[in-house]
C-alpha cells in the first residue's frame, strides 16, 4: 500500500523515470544506456519504499501514549514546553532516515486543541537544536489525562511537512495524520505524570511501539 500524501511527488518522479527509459531505449551508447536505466530503476525502487504505508495493530491499552513515527529514540530528557503544555515535561525524539516507513500517526485519543506551523531552519534532524529551530508542525491533542504536544521537525534533506489536522478536529490512536517527506524527525512530549516506556537506541514503530505509560497505568 501506498501512502496518498506521496501520490504528487511520485506523479513527478515517474515522470522523470519515464522520460529516462525512453531516453535509454533510443540511446545508441551502451554506457549511457545501462546508466539511464540504473538510474530510472533506482528511483522507481527508492519511491515505493519510501511512500509505502502498511497497516499496523495499535495497542488496545488504555492510559498509552504511542509513537507518531518510525525511527530510532535519539533524544529523551526533561523539558520546559511554552506553546501548549506551559511547564515541565517528559520529550522523545524519533528519528527517521530516508528507509523508515514516514507516514505518521496519531499518538493518543483526545481533541486537537492546538495546531502551529513554524518556519525555521534545515539543521540534520539528528542535532538536538533541531527541535526548536528547524521547520516543523506543532500540534496539541487535549487528552484524557490532560496535554500531549508533538512535532513533525524538518530535517536537512527532508523539506515537506504534510498533516491533515486543524483545532477541534476528534482524533483515534493510529490513525495516520500525515508524513514527512525525506528524513527527518518527531518529537513527543508529555507531562511528567507520564512515564517513558523506551529508551535511548529503540527501535520503534508509529502506531504500534508504546512510548509512554500513563502513571496510573504504570503503577507508579
Amino acid at each position: 500500500m501506498l501512502t496518498k500524501y506521496g501520490y504528487s511527488t511520485m506523479a513527478v518522479v515517474f515522470f522523470i523515470v519515464f522520460i529516462l527509459i525512453a531516453i535509454a531505449i533510443f540511446a545508441a551508447n551502451p554506457w549511457l544506456k545501462y546508466t539511464l536505466g540504473g538510474v530510472a530503476a533506482f528511483l522507481t525502487i527508492f519511491t515505493l519504499n519510501f511512500f509505502r504505508d502498511p497497516e499496523r495493530v495499535t495497542p488496545n491499552e488504555k492510559d498509552i501514549l504511542i509513537s507518531p513515527a518510525d525511527g530510532k529514540i535519539i533524544v529523551m530528557k526533561e523539558v520546559e514546553e511554552p506553546n501548549f503544555i506551559k511547564g515541565k515535561a517528559f520529550q522523545i525524539s524519533v528519528f527517521m532516515s530516508p528507509l523508515n516507513v514516514h507516514v505518521n500517526r496519531i499518538p493518543v485519543d483526545g481533541v486537537v486543541k492546538f495546531v502551529r506551523y513554524v518556519n525555521g531552519k534545515f539543521i540534520a534532524a539528528f542535532e538536538d537544536k533541531a527541535s526548536s529551530e528547524n521547520e516543523r508542525s506543532e500540534i496539541g491533542i487535549e487528552s484524557a489525562h490532560g496535554k500531549v504536544f508533538f512535532t513533525q521537525v524538518a530535517g536537512f534533506v527532508a523539506r515537506r511537512i504534510v498533516y491533515e489536522l486543524k483545532e477541534n478536529d476528534t482524533v483515534k490512536i493510529g490513525e495516520r495524520f500525515g508524513m514527512i517527506k525525506f528524513g527527518s524527525r518527531v518529537d513527543i512530549i508529555a507531562p511528567l505524570d507520564w512515564v517513558p516506556n523506551v529508551k535511548i537506541g529503540d527501535m520503534v514503530t508509529a502506531g504500534e511501539t508504546i512510548v509512554f505509560r500513563h502513571k496510573k497505568e504504570s503503577g507508579n
